[in-house]
């Protein structure tokens, strides 16, 4: 070949291009959909058949008859009235303890994470504060507030406010401190380095907290409705467990996961919605 002649390498092919993470994952969902039912099939099909075999049903209940407990109360309604009803009164409270509860940890944890002065002061009465039983405070908000929803919500937003307030606090002490100068020497005030640098930060934190924290709310408005209510989920709960209803017990935990479930997919929404700006990565690829 003559030296004067140059080479090009030769284009890719389309074929030699390197799937990206969001083409691997659209390939990859039949697969893990199907894995995922059939795992679920396995699991049920070996309860159905242990509890058909060897193990009382008595105790452990059957598939069949949780489905049919779930059925009959959609149908028929519950002993407490229609099961919409019971899930209106829990998710509403638990919404409730979760916007309070997530307001308080977002701005108690930024100040305090900003603030080291005052977070040395409060640092032992919050350490304090979390070590308190929160399931054992549903009995005294319940003396203090009665039987009705305010004791429901108090128990969430206490189960709420430490999940969101620790990550709130390390999302605010891990802004890069240079960052910061910066903006300062530019002429930033310290509203304008909270809102569009502190904040923006700390906003991944925030948010993954949050998916934890809906969980809690949950927990906590059951807690309150079993130790003491007349509308709930908790109360259904609590009301198989007094009949020895195993059916019942697993029905209203259904529920209860479904409820979960749909609010981890709409906080899922939101958080891609926020975190749009950052761009994607290879942690992200796999989500649990």
């Amino acid at each position: 070949m003559s030296p004067d002649v140059e080479t090009t390498a030769p284009a890719p092919t389309p074929a030699a291009v390197p799937v990206r993470g969001p083409v691997r994952r659209r390939r990859r969902a039949p697969k893990i959909t199907a894995a995922r039912l059939l795992l679920i099939a396995l699991w049920l099909g070996s309860w159905e058949l242990s509890a058909s075999t060897f193990l009382d049903p008595f105790y452990y209940s059957k598939p069949t008859d949780i489905g049919g407990r779930i059925v009959d109360w959609f149908t028929s309604g519950t002993a407490f009235g229609s099961i919409w009803e019971q899930m209106a009164v829990t998710l509403e409270e638990a919404v409730a303890g979760f916007v309070i509860g997530s307001l308080a940890g977002v701005v108690l944890g930024v100040l305090l994470g900003r603030g080291r002065f005052l977070a040395e002061v409060c640092a032992p009465f919050i350490k304090a504060a979390n070590a308190i039983p929160r399931i054992v405070l549903a009995s005294l908000f319940v003396i203090w507030f009665g039987l009705g929803m305010s004791s429901k919500v108090a128990t969430a937003v206490v189960l709420v406010f430490f999940a969101v307030f620790f990550n709130a606090f390390q999302g605010a002490r891990e802004v890069d401190k240079t960052l910061i100068d910066n903006a300062r020497v530019l002429g930033a005030g310290p509203r304008q380095i909270l809102t569009t640098i502190v904040l923006p930060s700390a906003t991944s934190w925030i948010l993954a907290s949050l998916h934890v924290a809906f969980g809690f709310a949950l927990i906590g408005a059951i807690v309150g409705e079993y130790t003491g209510a007349d509308k709930g989920l908790g109360l259904l709960i609590n009301h198989a467990q007094g009949t020895f209803d195993a059916a019942g017990i697993y029905a209203g935990m259904i529920i209860i996961t479904v409820m979960a479930l749909l609010a981890e997919w709409l906080l899922t929404l939101l958080e891609r919605r926020l975190l749009s700006w950052r761009p994607p990565s290879v942690a992200t690829e796999v989500q649990i």
